[in-house]
């Protein structure tokens, strides 16, 4: 990569798109206006299963402003997966069918002059529901005898894989620990909903143009026109500002499809702006994971073998999030350890509860943090700290590039290095003689130290698109095909092509999120934009000039190999002072030989990236409350080469708030007949920043090897490392009375429970026996032909 004298790579430069954001001249899709717009509402399911005998339309329809009202029958649209395919066999409809299989799943759709008239009009449809037994929770799903959601299918086990039970990953182990852990489903609760607006009056080009809040615009006209036969190059998909996504806006959504086909239908606008209750039920959760895991150890703590039985919750239909247990989860099991066996087995079911999908980590937070409360476990049971147990068992950094025993490629990797960093930022032993101190005293407040190491999977093998424009003014367009929903791709893309071109940032314009502007591009999930995305702008930037310092010698006449970029963005040959030319001369004298300084180029990853780090908690207790506070956090995440790190330390803050949240707060819970408990903000507790603690942000750089900017993702990392070392911090507050487990999240309920028990002498076994479902489930990747375990 090129670094020119004054290169503003790797320095905290203030994001350029905030100024927008902040004085309220950003747009979204609720912002937006068409001629004739009409307003859609959706007729919602109000119980978790039941049969549909009927709807009655006629009373809504007639209604004031009402255009019209949608069944299923009357739009007759295909049901489709969505973002990931996980059975085929069992697709979702855009509005229900013959039956619904959750509260909130959408029955029918009105539509209106205004949304008051829609949401008026939507009271009046009146559904003739036949309740049928409804199932919350996931293993319940999976035992016999339970009320099946898709009778036709037979079971509501929808997927499921195990490794080869031969050879016995636990076979030799000296000492085993167990645990079966609980990571709970959480709403994502973006600041924005999921909104709508799609225009069958088109453009000049475009036969329908959809304004979406979604992380993926290409992808998601791509699975429109699947799902309507429409051409791609006729369809037009915008993604204005996004107040936010975290996974939660990655695919074409059922709504999404039914506010098309009624704008279709209609041959007018139809808008549709999620509202906050509306989000909490409807929007895919994340999370949803039972896990029984054994960890096996020599006496002298060095781990023999994992072996894992995950129970996934997929909601009511069996799309992304239930596949994330199965590939994620399962990739990302071994974290930082060299583990030499690994036995996963994974069944995931249906239940009458919201549809899972992603959120921030989508897969890896769960690896993360069934992984390291299992190696507190095994600290304890050694008489081992957990620092010391860690480190006896990581990678070797000399040995990367390396395989794990899954099939994962890590590519680069110093554990040591982070953790290192986070115990000293920490105080670690300073820590621990406070922690002695009250339990001298018996403190009722007592203090818990966590530690997390955890390693995590970004990007993937693939391409991404990126280009930059240099216009005869000398200002420069840079446009990428990822898209940014508060990341700060603005900032960072056009940092690169300062960086190459030596054009000030303040003359760079970003152009993103419109599938007319960017030809292609894969969008925005999985940490991939810098790495994938900024690797394609680089090397556009770098084609830009060398285009440029050919026009530039033949200006200066001077032979190319002499022409050099001074420190000012001037053309200059080298040992001729004041011969120079300026961007603008050389844009213009292209301009005026038919040629622009322009370049579009796929930038190719050949493999994921794998960005890790470590984190300390530590959290005060009250035991006579069970109220945790906490009281420090230290993030040290290493995300490869950082480009700008404002930006990086706006993502590890925005991560930790999230991850801390999950292991304190936050959980969707349901009652028994499938109704949510937590559809509103007033009964899901989503933590202020009064709530939460200051945070200590570190980074360490170890660059990957594949990519030319050395990057790696850091858009999930904090949500990653954060949870598994509060949820220890707790626990290890407790540890001395006896309290082994908790599950998340770390409730006062929960831990005063814990603390009663433990002090009763009646402790929590954290181990029970998994259920039968995984004895019969397909041996990983037998089917394909494929040495069972391997990715």
């Amino acid at each position: 990569m090129r670094h020119m004298a004054g290169s503003i790579f790797g320095t905290r430069v203030r994001r350029v798109e905030d100024l927008a954001l902040i004085t309220g001249a950003s747009t979204f899709v609720g912002n937006l206006h068409r001629d004739g717009l009409l307003h859609a509402a959706f007729v919602c399911s109000p119980l978790a299963h039941a049969e549909i005998n009927g709807i009655d339309t006629r009373a809504a329809a007639s209604a004031p402003g009402v255009v019209a009202v949608f069944t299923a029958a009357d739009l007759r649209l295909p049901a489709h997966h969505g973002f990931m395919v996980l059975n085929p066999e069992l697709p979702r409809p855009p509005l229900a069918t013959d039956r619904v299989r959750f509260v909130g799943e959408a029955v029918a759709l009105v539509v209106a002059e205004s949304v008051a008239a829609a949401a008026d009009a939507a009271e009046l449809v009146e559904v003739d529901y036949e309740p049928l037994p409804a199932v919350v929770d996931m293993e319940a799903a999976l035992e016999p005898g339970a009320p099946l959601q898709f009778p036709d299918y037979g079971s509501n086990r929808v997927a499921g894989a195990r490794s080869s039970p031969d050879p016995d990953p636990l076979a030799g182990a000296e000492v085993v620990v167990r645990a079966r852990m609980v990571n709970q489903r959480v709403a994502v609760a973006p600041m924005e909903g999921n909104a709508i607006l799609a225009d069958p009056g088109g453009d000049d080009e475009h036969d329908l143009v959809v304004h979406v809040s979604t992380q993926m615009p290409h992808g998601f006209r791509d699975q429109l026109c699947g799902v309507f036969g429409l051409d791609a190059p006729r369809v037009r998909v915008i993604a204005p500002h996004v107040g936010g996504a975290f996974g939660g806006k990655a695919g074409l959504l059922a709504e999404h499809t039914a506010t098309i086909g009624a704008a279709r239908a209609l041959d007018r606008p139809v808008a549709w702006v999620e509202s906050r209750s509306e989000n909490l039920v409807s929007m895919p959760h994340g999370r949803g994971q039972i896990g029984y895991y054994e960890l096996g150890l020599t006496r002298e703590g060095k781990i023999t073998g994992l072996r894992a039985r995950v129970v996934g919750d997929a909601g009511a239909y069996a799309g992304f999030g239930g596949a994330l247990p199965m590939y994620m989860t399962y990739i990302m099991a071994p974290g930082v350890y060299d583990i030499p066996a690994v036995g996963f087995d994974v069944a995931v079911a249906v239940t009458n509860t919201t549809a899972m999908g992603a959120f921030r980590g989508a897969g890896r937070p769960e690896a993360a943090a069934h992984l390291e409360r299992l190696m507190d476990l095994a600290a304890a049971a050694l008489g081992v700290d957990p620092v010391e147990l860690r480190r006896r068992n990581f990678h070797d950094p000399a040995a990367f590039p390396l395989t794990t025993a899954v099939g994962a490629r890590y590519d680069s990797g110093d554990y040591d290095l982070p953790l290192r960093e986070a115990l000293r930022l920490a105080g670690y032993e300073k820590l621990r003689e406070e922690q002695a101190a009250r339990r001298e005293r018996d403190d009722p407040v007592q203090l818990g130290i966590g530690v997390s190491v955890y390693v995590e999977i970004t990007a993937g093998e693939g391409s991404e698109f990126g280009s930059v424009r240099v216009h005869p003014d000398g200002s420069a367009t840079v446009s990428a095909g990822t898209s940014a929903h508060g990341q700060g791709h603005a900032t960072a893309f056009a940092m690169l092509a300062a960086d190459t071109l030596g054009i000030p940032l303040e003359k760079i314009t970003f152009s993103q999120s419109d599938t007319a502007a960017v030809p292609r591009g894969g969008g925005t999930g999985g940490s991939r934009s810098l790495q994938m995305g900024g690797s394609a702008v680089h090397a556009a930037a770098v084609d830009v000039l060398d285009r440029a310092r050919r026009r530039a010698a033949a200006l200066l006449e001077a032979a190319v190999d002499d022409v050099e970029l001074t420190g000012d963005g001037e053309f200059a040959v080298a040992g001729v002072p004041g011969a120079t030319v300026t961007w603008q001369q050389v844009a213009g004298a292209a301009r005026e030989a038919g040629e622009e300084l322009s370049a579009g180029i796929d930038a190719r990853q050949d493999g994921a990236t794998f960005p890790f780090g470590a984190h300390v908690s530590v959290v005060e207790v009250d035991t006579q409350t069970g109220r945790v506070r906490p009281v420090r956090h230290v993030a040290v995440d290493d995300c490869g080469r950082i480009l700008n790190p404002l930006l990086v330390e706006g993502q590890q803050h925005g991560g930790l708030a999230q991850g801390i949240a999950q292991a304190l707060y936050e959980e969707v819970l349901f009652d028994a007949e499938g109704q949510p408990l937590t559809a509103t903000l007033a009964d899901y507790r989503m933590p202020s920043a009064a709530d939460l603690c200051p945070f200590e942000t570190a980074t360490t750089e170890t660059p990957t090897p594949l990519n030319v900017l050395g990057a790696k993702g850091i858009g999930e990392s904090a949500t990653i490392g954060s949870t598994p070392a509060v949820q220890n911090a707790v626990i290890d507050a407790l540890s001395h009375l006896g309290v082994r487990h908790i599950d998340l999240p770390c409730t006062p309920q929960r831990v005063w429970r814990a603390v009663r028990e433990a002090c009763a002498g009646r402790p929590v076994d954290p181990w029970r026996e998994p259920p039968a479902v995984f004895a019969d489930l397909p041996v990983r990747g037998a089917a394909e032909g494929e040495e069972p375990g391997t990715i």
